[in-house]
């Protein structure tokens, strides 16, 4: 299997197939309601809706890194306004989410072989540099994670 391979069957796994750990991310989020995703438990730091559209912003970002671009903070923030409630705005970041992964599953799918350990374009001052390899790895335990966090801020709204 080649890394492209591996990556790619990688991040379809934990965003909408078998996940070694349970339910796939795009399960955890379509399980959320419109009302439950603007709630904010007591003692929470973010809403469900803002770290949607936080996955959404890193999705992109890491994107545009797999496309040469600079490394940075992702183009709409690291934690971008989800404004008032909104059912169709609501629908539109799960959908957009869902969009860009799979833009970025095919970026992943076609990306050269013997590219995979080359440093990724980033200018700021690091000891090591992150390969693409490590960045798309990076990117689906920092997906995860969020995902966990849905998953029990859904529990907590919903009993």
């Amino acid at each position: 299997m080649t890394i492209s391979e591996e990556l790619k069957q990688n991040l379809e796994s934990v965003l909408s197939g078998d996940a070694w750990y349970g339910t796939p991310i795009y399960t955890i989020i379509e399980q959320v309601s419109f009302e439950a995703a603007y709630e904010k438990p007591r003692g929470s730091v973010h809403n469900i809706a803002e770290i949607v559209l936080h996955m959404l912003a890193w999705t992109e970002e890491v994107l545009d890194r797999m496309n040469g671009m600079t490394a940075g903070l992702p183009s709409s923030g690291d934690w971008p306004e989800t404004g008032k409630p909104d059912e169709q705005k609501w629908q539109t970041y799960v959908n957009d989410l869902k969009l860009v992964n799979v833009n970025l599953l095919s970026v992943i799918e076609n990306f050269p072989e013997e590219n995979w350990n080359d440093p990724i374009n980033d200018a700021r001052e690091s000891e090591s540099a992150i390969c693409y390899k490590k960045l798309i790895n990076g990117f689906i335990q920092h997906q995860v994670y969020h995902a966990g966090q849905i998953a029990l801020l859904n529990r907590i709204i919903n009993g």
